[in-house]
């Protein structure tokens, strides 16, 4: 029911109360809305003829019929919720009335119409107005909520992850910038920044985010083979365990061995959620026990190979599990006793490519599958050998690009990628589910890709994520008019401007490890880093020298010392040595070393022999 509708029953029953019994419900005024009016965008390729715009929103069927300036006024008047019986049809007045409408305005309710002739008259009415209601009630979820558009920022790239509690108040979203944001509704104001960020697994993305039924916990997979469960305020309650890669049965591992590709909780049971990895497999846990799953499902393969399952979903009832292989294949298994792998519906080659998303109707009809090779495809569950339409040219570059349905399950939808090449931006595509035709293409983001997309049935509103190598973000579309609480609540809330009286104690921090006996050993980049910091330590050294020197010190040009430079200038220094032969500088030590022997010559006095040197014939040839 629309807002409108809901605040003229609460003026109703406030009227059977005094004045001053409780307190009237503020709301966001027409004011705070349009700061959030979305700007017409215009997608390459219109929508079908079914589908009419009007004040920015879609309506599903016949187009409505032209107004009249004169009646402008009368079809404002006939939009408004109607209360109590309808009006009386439009008679001629009287001669009397007439009369009465020159004197003066009439004062009071107008005169009742005459009465009706016959029971079966009266019937035919109350016919009329019952169903009436019940096309006032379907009216929210026949019109998308396009009107007006918010987006939740903090990530750094593409947001592949997104979960909507089923109480519509909190919005999970996560990233491959490997983190989870948390947003609260009721307690966030216009600036809607996020409540609370987590990382699960260092340097693992973010591929999928499911609530519990009860929406007091929430899953987590990402790109690791182990899944967490955190509970409603993002505190982690257990990590499931990791399974031994060696052993080649994967039914004897107790859990995924390869990273995790996508992960649902169980619609029904609050204790059961269902995995599928790269390892090949489907797992189902139990939550109250991360030791070990309960039961493993391998699916059905033409070679005892692993090939990666890249997709998986519960049906509405919880029995039935529908998944999607690297081989391009669907397959669907029923849980009853005595279950094992083999699945019940097996369709082979539905894609060429990888099945990024697959969905079933809550009827249990009808199943959606997306995939990389840019198709989205409705297949009948009960003829799966072809699909009942599949829709192409509907690119698809990540891995998370899922499906889903309205509310009434009467719309199907999807997000579109940005190509390289191409010149539409990330689209939602709008499709009739019994027509089996494109509805109307809404332009989320001209640069970014559209990934996982969302419409929630409480507060009807459509999500939408988006993003790129540098930047992503969630896409909230609503209409003040169809839509209930979620984005309506921020944002007219505003921030709380700060007082001059505010003030804040800088609370002073003890610590007792600031002593160096108590602090850990720094690692070596920091022992790096401290000693460049070091002018000392970081000094560079003197460059090596060349040359000749004197007493141990090598200069390059006469010595590199200022004092070696005076001493031989003034003479004081005389280089002999070049001149000298080095046979005689020896042996000028010779008898020195014989008179005063002091380290060897005297342990070997007795019997070594005499030394005789050779005798120079420097003189016989020149006497010759």
């Amino acid at each position: 029911m629309a807002d409108g509708g809901e605040m003229d029953e609460e003026a109703m029953m406030r009227a059977f109360f005094p004045t001053s019994f409780g307190k009237a419900p503020s709301r966001p005024s027409a004011a705070s809305h349009s700061s959030t009016l979305r700007k017409p965008q215009n997608p390459s390729s219109s929508p079908s003829t079914s589908a009419v715009q009007e004040d920015d929103a879609v309506l599903v069927g016949p187009p409505l019929p032209p107004k009249d300036s004169a009646r402008s006024q009368e079809d404002e008047e006939e939009s408004r919720p109607m209360i109590g019986p309808p009006r009386p049809p439009a008679q001629l007045p009287t001669v009397h009335e007439e009369a009465e409408d020159e004197d003066g305005d009439m004062v009071g309710p107008p005169r009742p119409p005459p009465p009706k002739v016959g029971e079966d008259d009266e019937d035919e009415d109350d016919d009329d107005d019952d169903d009436d209601d019940m096309e006032d009630d379907g009216e929210d979820f026949g019109r998308i909520p396009l009107s007006n558009e918010i987006v939740l920022r903090g990530h750094t790239t593409v947001v592949s992850a997104l979960a909507v509690d089923p109480t519509g108040s909190r919005v999970l979203s996560g990233s491959y910038d490997y983190t989870v944001r948390m947003y609260d509704f009721q307690g966030m104001n216009s600036k809607l920044q996020s409540f609370r960020q987590l990382e699960p697994c260092e340097g693992h993305q973010v591929r999928s985010l499911s609530w519990s039924p009860t929406s007091d916990r929430f899953l987590c997979v990402t790109g690791s083979a182990q899944a967490k469960i955190y509970d409603r305020d993002g505190l982690s309650l257990g990590e499931f365990v990791k399974g031994d890669m060696y052993i080649r049965d994967l039914k004897n591992t107790k859990g995924h061995i390869s990273g995790l590709t996508a992960g649902e909780w169980n619609p029904k049971s609050k204790e059961t959620i269902l995995t599928s990895s790269e390892d090949g497999s489907l797992r189902l846990w139990d939550v109250s026990d991360f030791s070990g799953q309960k039961q493993v499902i391998k699916p059905k393969l033409k070679r005892p190979m692993r090939i990666p399952v890249t997709s998986c979903a519960w049906d509405h009832e919880g029995k039935r599990i529908v998944a999607g292989v690297g081989d391009g294949s669907i397959q669907l298994w029923t849980i009853k006793t005595g279950w094992g792998s083999r699945p019940d519906i097996h369709v082979e080659k539905a894609h060429t490519e990888d099945i990024t998303g697959v969905k079933i109707s809550t009827d249990g009809q009808i199943l959606l599958s997306r995939s990389m090779d840019s198709t989205l495809k409705i297949w009948d569950l009960r003829k799966m050998k072809t699909p009942l339409k599949a829709f192409e040219d509907l690119p698809n570059n990540y891995a998370e690009t899922n499906a889903s349905f309205s509310p009434d399950e009467q719309l199907v939808f999807t997000g579109t990628s940005v190509e390289k090449d191409g010149r539409n931006g990330g689209l939602l595509c709008f499709f009739d589910r019994r027509k089996l035709e494109l509805v109307s293409r809404v332009g989320i983001s001209p640069h970014y890709s559209v990934i996982r997309s969302l419409w929630h049935p409480r507060i009807n509103q459509v999500f939408a994520t988006v993003g790129d190598k540098k930047e992503g973000g969630t896409h909230i579309l609503y209409d003040p008019s169809v839509s209930q609480r979620g984005a309506l609540v921020c944002v007219g809330r505003a921030p709380r401007k700060k007082s001059v009286d505010d003030y804040e104690v800088q609370p002073l921090i003890h610590n007792p490890h600031a002593l160096p006996l108590f602090r850990d050993q720094p690692s070596r980049k920091r022992q790096r880093e401290k000693m460049m910091k070091d002018p000392l330590k970081s000094h560079k050294p003197e460059a090596p020298v060349n040359g000749p020197g004197f007493g141990g010190k090598i200069g390059t040009t006469k010595g590199s010392l200022l004092t070696q430079y005076l001493m031989k200038e003034g003479g004081l220094i005389k280089e002999t040595w070049m001149d000298e032969d080095p046979r005689e500088a020896i042996l000028k030590y010779a008898d020195a070393a014989k008179n005063d022997p002091k380290f060897i010559a005297p342990a070997y006095a007795q019997t070594q022999p005499e030394t005789v040197f050779a005798e120079s014939d420097s003189d016989g040839e020149e006497k010759k």
